[in-house]
């Protein structure tokens, strides 16, 4: 179904050729103000020079030929400089009949020849369990890929998991010098959260050597350089690097615990990958290009034989590319995983970093050097950036251990659906099993909803007690609303319902239907922004007219059959609408709460 606008323009376009011989393509148009009459409006600003004329016989021109030439203008006004025009019943109607046939309205369908985006989430180290800051970083990549698919783009699912370096190593001696053998299953503890534990005693360690250091008279600077167990972690990466069998076999076998415990929290995300890239793998690829680049004159070597490049003439700064005894840093990898990504599909048309803010810097820098190697499809990645979630309790440090740990999160919005959800005694004939699904439905959708209607630009203050809330722009409140619907759906005996496309409408349900209208030009303007904040409150705003709408208009009271039936088939176009677009959140849907 064309786009109103298109074909307002067609019509507005052939009506200047006509009375003025003017050949204009673009006009601008907006939903009217809620208090004018009318349903979308034309502005006539930019048409008054090249036609000379003023706005109200511009305006009443143009509309009159509207009403006379086409079969959806019932009728229209000029306020100042805009034309509010007034879209017939049957127009709406005959989209709800369109809308109704297809399950997924206004989503393209990604085939062979459609374009291939690559979209790179998670991404996290391989010490430590998944945290708050993961939750939103999983979130976020996966609605944006769902978006662009439904965009008509393919889409490649992925991540860089940073196995290697100095970090891993940390956990790795912590557990062999204290670690007596302990395994997941010998603990209990789930794979990433033991190998956690690891990393935050050798921060513990660590401390307290730089401390014993400290009262034997040495500076803060050298204390930490030189505290044992840092050093003794540097000797284990350089071994590691040097291929050393054991430190293989220990590193092995503690990122398969951590990998194992991923998954399940995954799983219980919704989330899901395509791909796999691995840190351990790609930084000798881009250790080869950055010696590449060393021959071509892009980057040099300073005196202590760590390469560097100089970005002061971009408005950069000089950036490290290899530590002087030869070691990688993180943008090696990065630069080494680009290109393989290119290599392994070398139709992408491009690549989307979702990762926080604290990295802007970080890619403005590994784009142009990529750029600089000569790389044209550098042009063609692009930086997601995303604020930072805090809780109430302030920022969370991970070598404190004082991190909100993913699955402790998820545990704990379930029970706070559960609690509040109780509460609302709206759990009446469900059994146990019944119960928890619903509390998990409830819970990660408050979770994903709360923290997907923000942009991802901004910071955000994640409050647990109020995501779940059922009232306001929350999950539950949208969850609770498509509910309602299901059961209004049921009660109607007769289930073949038909639609007359000659019915008058009331304005409630023709602003629901001019909000349902909106929707395929949502999803673009989302695509194109990589913003699922859009809808996110697109549905809240669906929710509300809906409400609205339920609250003031009669359904099983209405005499007339065909407005009933009508009414019943406009609910039945909210929930599909509230359900695919909350599949792009990734929140599913209860049928009863």
């Amino acid at each position: 179904m064309e786009t109103l606008e298109k074909l307002l323009s067609l019509k507005v376009k052939a009506k200047l050729e006509e009375a003025f011989d003017l050949y204009l393509e673009k006009f601008e148009f907006q939903l009217t103000r809620k208090d004018f009459e009318g349903d979308i409006t034309l502005m006539l600003f930019p048409l008054l020079k090249p036609t000379r004329q003023n706005p109200s016989v511009l305006g009443e021109s143009i509309g009159s030929y509207l009403v006379k030439k086409t079969s959806f203008v019932s009728n229209f006004n000029v306020v100042s400089g805009f034309l509010n025009l007034i879209i017939s019943d049957r127009f709406y109607l005959t989209f709800l009949s369109e809308f109704l046939k297809v399950r997924e309205y206004g989503h393209l369908s990604p085939d062979s020849h459609s374009p291939t985006i690559m979209v790179e989430y998670s991404s996290p180290n391989t010490n430590k369990p998944l945290h708050l800051g993961h939750v939103r970083n999983n979130l976020l990549g996966y609605s944006v890929s769902k978006i662009l698919e439904a965009n008509g783009n393919n889409v490649i699912r992925t991540q860089i998991i940073n196995d290697r370096g100095i970090h891993i190593c940390k956990s790795m001696l912590a557990w062999k010098n204290f670690g007596a053998g302990e395994t997941p299953e010998s603990s209990g503890i789930k794979g990433d959260q033991l190998v956690g534990k690891y990393y935050v005693l050798f921060e513990k360690i660590y401390r307290e050597q730089v401390a014993e250091l400290k009262a034997k008279g040495h500076s803060q600077k050298v204390a930490e350089k030189e505290a044992p167990i840092l050093n003794e972690a540097k000797r284990m990466l350089l071994d590691w690097e040097n291929n050393d069998k054991n430190v293989r076999a220990l590193w092995e076998k503690m990122n398969a615990w951590v990998y194992n415990g991923f998954e399940l929290t995954y799983q219980k995300l919704g989330v899901n990958f395509e791909s796999y890239y691995y840190e351990s793998e790609t930084y000798l690829l881009g250790k080869s290009i950055i010696n590449e680049g060393l021959d071509k004159g892009v980057f040099y070597r300073k005196e202590d034989g760590s390469v560097w490049i100089d970005l002061s003439s971009d408005g950069l700064d000089e950036k490290l590319l290899l530590r002087s005894d030869g070691t990688a840093v993180y943008i090696t990898q990065d630069i080494g995983t680009a290109k393989k990504r290119l290599e392994d599909n070398p139709n992408l048309k491009g690549v989307l970093y979702t990762v926080g803010n604290e990295q802007d810097y970080h890619f403005k820098v590994l784009f142009l050097i990529l750029s600089k190697l000569g790389y044209s499809w550098a042009d063609s990645f692009y930086h997601l950036s995303y604020g930072m979630v805090d809780l109430p309790t302030g920022k969370m440090k991970s070598r404190e251990g004082t991190i909100v740990d993913a699955d402790d999160l998820i545990e704990q919005m379930n029970i706070t659906a559960s609690k509040i959800t109780k509460e609302h005694g709206k759990i009446d004939g469900m059994n146990i099993s019944e119960r928890d699904q619903l509390f998990s439905i409830i819970g990660l959708g408050a979770l994903k909803y709360f923290i997907l209607k923000v942009d991802p630009k901004k910071r955000i203050l994640f409050d647990p007690e109020a995501s779940v809330d059922f009232n306001g722009n929350t999950g539950p409140f949208i969850q609770y609303a498509f509910a309602r619907i299901q059961s209004l759906i049921n009660r109607e005996s007769d289930k073949n319902l038909k639609l007359e496309i000659d019915l008058t409408l009331v304005d409630k349900e023709k602003e629901i239907l001019k909000h349902l209208y909106q929707y395929p030009t949502l999803i673009r303007i989302a695509g194109e922004q990589f913003s699922p904040a859009l809808i996110a409150n697109y549905l809240y705003d669906l929710v509300k007219l809906f409400n609205s709408f339920y609250q003031n208009v009669t359904i099983f009271g209405e005499q007339d059959l065909a407005k009933r039936s009508m009414r019943l088939l406009l609910c039945k176009a909210v929930a599909n609408n509230i359900e695919t677009g909350s599949k792009l959140l990734g929140i599913l849907m209860p049928n009863k709460m």
